[in-house]
């Protein structure tokens, strides 16, 4: 099932390709193989996720910031448009449960990365920025503010 989201982003893929000048065919041939026009080309219509290393590969690629390869219809703080809030209180500790939900291991990843980058592991509960909420939102095929809901019913939302 494709969602809103993956069609923007694929949308959003393609607009930047296109400004770059490049056809798929050239992605690939500029790319030395490494990007199939293929993979592109399903990626820019939806019909494939795309994980959030190779989002970061495709921003070195075509030399952006991985934030401009995100929808801005998604951007984060603009909680009116169900879009996520700017900023997710994430509780450290409903992450490390034992019996946490074996699909939200790459949030207690992706959050334990962070407190190694940041060097803190005094709190029980880690801040993350809204758009890091979009770049987990791409993992899971969907849009910040379902993956917002999701994380609240399973209990890792940080209630202060």
């Amino acid at each position: 099932m494709v969602t809103e989201y993956q069609t923007k982003l694929g949308s959003r893929l393609r607009a930047i390709r296109q400004q770059q000048g490049l056809t798929l065919q050239q992605v690939e041939e500029v790319s030395g193989g490494r990007w199939k026009a293929v993979v592109v080309g399903s990626y820019e219509r939806g019909d494939r996720a795309v994980s959030v290393a190779k989002l970061a590969e495709l921003s070195d690629f075509y030399n952006v910031p991985v934030s401009e390869l995100l929808p801005k219809e998604f951007t984060a703080g603009a909680t009116a448009s169900g879009e996520g809030p700017s900023k997710i209180m994430l509780d450290l500790r409903q992450l490390s449960r034992p019996d946490l939900n074996p699909e939200l291991r790459p949030v207690s990843r992706f959050a334990h990365t962070i407190q190694l980058q940041r060097g803190d592991f005094n709190g029980s509960v880690l801040t993350i920025r809204g758009e890091d909420l979009r770049a987990l939102s791409v993992i899971y095929g969907t849009d910040p503010s379902e993956l917002m809901i999701r994380l609240s019913d399973e209990g890792v939302i940080a209630n202060l």
